[in-house]
C-alpha cells in the first residue's frame, strides 16, 4: 500500500524525522485559512498515492491567501495521475538549500534491506543516479544484527559528510530504517531531504509503501495515526472486493485474499500465485464464467476460509464453488475442507450440491478426504490435472 504524502509524514514525524508544518484541506476556503495560519508563501500539494506530482502540475505555490484559495479551487476535483483530487496538503514554504536523497528498500536478490543515499536529491534523482552512479551510496543491511546508530553514520561518512551534518544525516538514516522495519515497509524514501543549516535537516517529501499482507499486523495505523489501510490497486475496490480484503485482514494466519470480482456464476477458491492464474485461465478456456479471482495459501485458518466461502457464495447468481489448488505443502487440506464446508452450511446449502470440484492434493490430504466424504463430496487427488479439474467445475456449474 503506497501512502499519500501526509500519511508518510505522520509516520516520519512519529519516528522523529522533522517535517514541515502542514494542514490537510478539502475546500478552497480551508486552503485560504491554512495559508494565513501557516504564514506565506505556501505550497499546495495534491494528496494521491502516486509519484510524479510535481511534473503533473499537482504541486503549486501561492504567495497570498487569495492565491492559495484559487490554486486549491483549480486542483480540487481535478483528475491527475489517474485519481480525482479530493484533498490537498498545505505547507509553509521553506528556504532554498541543498537537497539530499535517502531511502530504505528491499533487495530481493540480496534478500535484505538496502540503504540508498545521495547528495543529489530532488525531482530528477533517478536521472542523476544514472548519469553519475558513483554518487549513489548503496549499503546492504544485515537483519541478523540490531541497526545501531553507527550504521547510519557509516552511510553519512560514505557521502563524505562531516561534523554536525554527518551526525544529523546518520540519525536520519537510523530513524528511517527503524520506520521501515517497524511498519513492514517495502520502500521508505525521503526526497528531498533539505539541509536547513549545519546539522539541521527537513523532510520535504516522502514516499512510503507498506507490505499489503502485513497491514493486519498494524491496527495502530488507523487507531493511532488515522491511516486507513487500503489495497494497492489500479482502480478503487468494489464493495465485494473490499469486504474480501477485510476478511483476509481478520486473521494473520495465511492468505485468503487478492480477490477480484467478475460477473460470472462460478465461485472460485483457488491457490496462490502462478497456480491460481493457471486455474483461472483453464476455467475460461473451458467456457466457464468465474465470479471472482482469489489466492489462498500459507495455511489460512478455518475461520478465514469459512468467511471467504460464505462471502463468495453470497454473491448474486453464484450457485457453485470450485476449490482448486496445486499440490500443497504449507497449507493443510483438512483445514480448507472444514472452512469451505462450514461456510456452505452457514448459508443453509448442501455441500455436495454446492462444491463443483474439490482438488487440493498435499499436506493432510487423507484427513481432508475423510471430511469431504462425510458430506458426500468427491475428492480429486493429484491424478486429476488442474485442467481436468477446471473442466469438471465448468461442466457442473452449467447444471446448477
Amino acid at each position: 500500500m503506497r501512502l499519500c504524502e501526509w500519511e508518510a509524514k505522520v509516520l516520519l514525524k512519529e519516528q522523529g524525522i522533522p517535517v514541515p508544518e502542514g494542514v490537510r484541506v478539502r475546500t478552497p476556503e480551508a486552503a485560504q485559512e491554512a495559508s494565513e495560519r501557516l504564514g506565506l508563501p505556501v505550497v499546495l500539494k495534491i494528496q494521491v498515492p502516486r509519484g510524479g506530482r510535481m511534473k503533473a502540475g499537482g504541486v503549486r505555490s501561492a504567495h497570498t491567501a487569495t492565491e492559495a484559495g484559487q490554486v486549491a479551487a483549480e486542483l480540487l476535483g481535478a483528475e491527475l495521475l489517474g485519481y480525482r483530487v479530493e484533498e490537498l496538503l498545505v505547507e509553509a514554504a521553506v528556504p532554498d538549500g541543498p537537497e539530499w536523497f535517502l531511502a530504505v528498500t528491499y533487495d530481493s536478490y540480496l534478500r535484505s534491506p538496502v540503504i540508498l543515499a545521495s547528495l543529489e536529491g530532488g525531482v530528477d534523482v533517478e536521472q542523476a543516479a544514472a548519469e553519475a552512479p558513483t554518487g549513489l551510496v548503496r549499503i546492504p543491511v544485515d537483519m541478523a544484527w540490531p541497526f545501531g546508530g553507527y550504521k547510519g553514520r557509516e552511510v553519512a561518512a560514505a557521502l563524505s559528510l562531516q561534523g554536525p551534518d554527518l551526525l544529523a544525516f546518520g540519525d536520519a538514516v537510523r530513524r528511517l530504517y527503524e520506520l521501515f522495519y517497524r511498519f513492514d515497509a517495502t520502500v521508505a524514501e525521503v526526497n528531498p531531504l533539505r539541509r536547513m543549516g549545519e546539522g539541521k535537516l527537513l523532510a520535504l517529501d516522502a514516499h512510503i509503501e507498506l507490505e499489503d499482507e502485513a497491514l493486519g499486523r498494524h491496527p495502530e495505523l488507523s487507531k493511532v495515526y488515522g491511516i486507513v489501510p487500503r489495497p494497492t490497486a489500479v482502480r478503487p475496490p468494489t464493495p465485494f472486493e473490499q469486504a474480501a480484503a477485510e476478511i483476509d485482514a481478520m486473521d494473520h494466519r495465511g492468505v485468503a485474499g487478492r480477490v477480484v470480482e467478475f460477473d460470472g456464476n462460478l465461485g472460485l477458491l483457488i491457490g496462490g500465485g502462478g497456480a491460481s492464474l493457471t486455474v483461472f485461465d483453464a476455467i475460461l478456456a473451458h467456457g466457464g464464467r468465474p465470479a471472482n479471482y482469489c489466492e489462498i495459501g500459507g495455511n489460512p485458518s478455518v475461520r478465514k476460509i469459512r468467511a471467504l466461502t460464505r462471502h463468495i457464495l453470497s454473491k448474486p447468481g453464484v450457485r457453485r464453488l470450485a476449490v482448486i489448488m496445486n499440490v500443497v505443502s504449507n497449507t493443510r487440506v483438512d483445514l480448507v475442507a472444514r472452512g469451505v464446508i462450514a461456510g456452505i452450511v452457514d448459508l443453509g446449502l448442501d455441500p455436495s450440491e454446492t462444491i463443483a470440484v474439490f482438488r487440493i492434493p498435499g499436506a493432510w490430504e487423507d484427513e481432508g478426504t475423510k471430511i469431504l466424504r462425510r458430506y458426500g463430496i468427491a475428492f480429486c487427488d493429484r491424478s486429476v490435472s488442474i485442467d481436468e479439474a477446471a473442466r469438471l467445475a465448468v461442466e457442473r456449474s452449467r447444471s446448477a
